[in-house]
């Protein structure tokens, strides 16, 4: 495998995820699910950011990294408070709790989209599953 055939397979991967999260209640809501995750999981990393400094690392634009605030703000996902010590700068943190909509992303599983995008073949639906545990092991965010 290659870096393009790598990048291509990451991008597949991308989408056969997105597939998978369910659609918010009302659906329809602006801000793309991609940049959503990319910035409620940098939140999650750095406590008590700003959106610039979202920005700034995740190289998202800034109007989507505003959008993708309102909407975890919006869901219960994150609170937004002004900076004591800046009154211009809002400080951004993950909820204590996970919201609802956290709660029920999490608890969704990637088996219907899996099955979905290999048509259905049990035999390769069971490859590609175990396939991706050992990747997830050895690569996910977070791992020990």
């Amino acid at each position: 495998m290659n870096g393009v055939e790598l990048f291509l397979l990451g991008r597949a991967l991308m989408k056969i995820g997105e597939s998978a999260i369910p659609e918010p209640p009302g659906g329809g809501q602006s801000g793309s699910t991609r940049a959503v995750l990319i910035v409620a999981t940098d939140i999650a990393a750095h406590p008590g950011t700003t959106a610039s400094e979202i920005v700034a690392r995740t190289g998202i634009p800034q109007s989507q990294v505003s959008t993708a605030v309102a909407r975890l703000r919006e869901a219960g996902s994150i609170t937004t408070a002004p900076d004591s010590a800046d009154g211009r700068r809002t400080l951004i943190h993950p909820a204590a709790e996970p919201s609802p909509r956290v709660a029920e992303i999490r608890a969704t599983t990637v088996d219907d989209a899996l099955a979905t995008a290999l048509d259905g073949n049990s035999i390769q639906l069971r490859e590609v599953t175990d396939a991706l545990a050992v990747l997830a092991r050895h690569l996910a965010p977070g791992r020990s």
